[in-house]
């Protein structure tokens, strides 16, 4: 699965989204999107970004670029389940949890 690039940092470092994971110079950052709204630490991102509107783990983002992070996300997540060997380890892993369940381990 190719890597789609969302932005460059300030010091250079690229961010980008690799299936369902988002990467900071080739490194996982996070595997969601968090609303600056709902953060902790709003009033702090908003003086460094004003126009943020999402955070990528440590790295802010501009609804444009959390725009291209989610429709990365949804492409991911359409060849992830259109995929013969996904579709069979969701049913292995159903098979497991159901088994647990019961009681058998």
């Amino acid at each position: 699965m190719m890597a789609k690039l969302v932005k460059h940092t300030r010091d250079g470092r690229k961010l980008e989204v690799a299936g369902r994971a988002i990467l900071l110079d080739g490194q996982i950052e996070a595997f969601e999107l968090i609303d600056v709204s709902q953060h902790p630490r709003r009033p702090a991102i908003l003086k460094v970004l004003p126009e943020a509107t999402h955070m990528a783990g440590r790295v802010a983002l501009t609804r444009e670029e959390a725009g291209i992070v989610e429709t990365a996300f949804a492409e991911a997540e359409a060849a992830i389940l259109a995929s013969p060997a996904a579709i069979n380890e969701r049913f292995r892993i159903a098979a497991l949890w159901k088994a647990r369940d019961q009681g058998i381990e």
